[in-house]
């Protein structure tokens, strides 16, 4: 099939593929800018992106700031003139509104908000080229959101990313829609109610829509069943994470290689959310005694210090460093079938042949 790119502003990428944003330093600007640089879009994630800042401890905030400017430039060195970078920023992030607005400054091509429901984000890029998008998880939270923006801001969707249950990460579903059968929803089945409440907003505003996949999404056959569904692309996280380029870890890397399918579990996430990790030594620690934080950055604004069972920054630090057994090991369902490493251009080469 003819494969067509997914237009952001006056940027159309080569590829109908957006590489999905990953914190704490998983997607940093080597994969993003690489992802971009061969035909993709380059999505790097503010959360816990100054890491590496000597002040981080003490002023997180601050430290996150200065980093994405960092890394945003080194992304577009990588990712050339043409090249589409853009920023995820969770809703969930004490810091949201400061982070949109510092990366719109720098001009970045599109932003993502999940991880709650970005009320506010029309106006945070107000005056900008900057395109936005959020990640919903159903019919009814694409039509709250986009009857919310274009009532309150007169603003459309740029896009819509339909995420799925089979998604890494924090997701948007009970645990009883995770894990029990018969509560349990297919992607393609979400997809196409988000299409139906989509063809309504476009009607009513005489605005295209475009929707994006992902969850799940793992090769090129499954790419090629949503793009023929309807959808103009697939976002897609785990796969780029055992790429030689990927922000994190050789050993974080290494996990994805080893994993099997039964080491995937859902688990309950200090931000208050279900989420589908690799099980390890952190995992079976945590669910049995609580580990009191030592220090807090103030990253989320739903954890709660006193009550939450481990520090979420700390535990996603230690998987990008590669200190894998107090790790909290985000993936997607799917990360069992990940058998070597390869570069982005070979897993986009095959993606695309496929």
């Amino acid at each position: 099939m003819k494969l067509t790119g997914i237009k952001i502003g006056e940027k159309t990428s080569k590829y109908p593929i957006i590489q999905g944003g990953m914190g704490v330093g998983v997607s940093g600007y080597k994969l993003a800018g690489n992802v971009a640089k061969n035909g993709g879009i380059g999505m790097l994630s503010s959360a816990g992106i100054g890491y590496r800042e000597l002040d981080f401890d003490r002023n997180a905030a601050e430290a996150n700031l200065r980093a994405m400017n960092t890394e945003i430039d080194r992304a577009r060195e990588i990712a050339g003139e043409s090249g589409i970078i853009g920023v995820n920023v969770m809703v969930a992030l004490t810091n949201h509104a400061d982070m949109v607005k510092q990366v719109v400054k720098k001009g970045v091509d599109l932003i993502v908000s999940g991880a709650g429901l970005p009320r506010d984000l029309p106006k945070l890029v107000e005056g900008s080229k900057t395109k936005i998008a959020p990640i919903i998880s159903s019919a009814r939270g694409a039509a709250l959101i986009t009857k919310m923006w274009v009532k309150k801001y007169n603003y459309v969707p740029d896009m819509i990313i339909v995420e799925g249950p089979e998604a890494g990460g924090h997701l948007g579903f009970s645990n009883e829609e995770l894990t029990v059968e018969g509560k349990k929803k297919d992607l393609e089945t979400i997809t196409k109610e988000v299409f139906e409440e989509v063809k309504k907003v476009e009607k009513e505003t005489n605005k295209r829509i475009p929707v994006i996949v992902a969850g799940g999404i793992y090769d090129g056959k499954d790419i090629a069943k949503f793009l023929k569904m309807g959808a103009t692309g697939v976002q897609m996280g785990t796969r780029f994470i055992a790429t030689e380029e990927c922000d994190a870890s050789e050993e974080y890397k290494q996990t994805y290689i080893n994993a099997k399918k039964e080491d995937v579990h859902i688990i309950k996430s200090p931000v208050g959310m279900p989420g589908r990790a690799i099980r390890n030594k952190f995992l079976e620690i945590t669910n049995k005694e609580r580990q009191v934080p030592t220090r807090c950055v103030r990253c989320i604004h739903t954890c709660d210090v006193e009550t939450t069972p481990y520090c979420i920054t700390k535990a996603l630090l230690n998987a990008v460093k590669g200190n894998i057994d107090e790790a909290l090991l985000f993936c997607g369902s799917n990360v069992h079938k990940i058998k070597e490493m390869v570069s982005v251009k070979n897993l986009m080469d095959e993606l695309v042949n496929e």
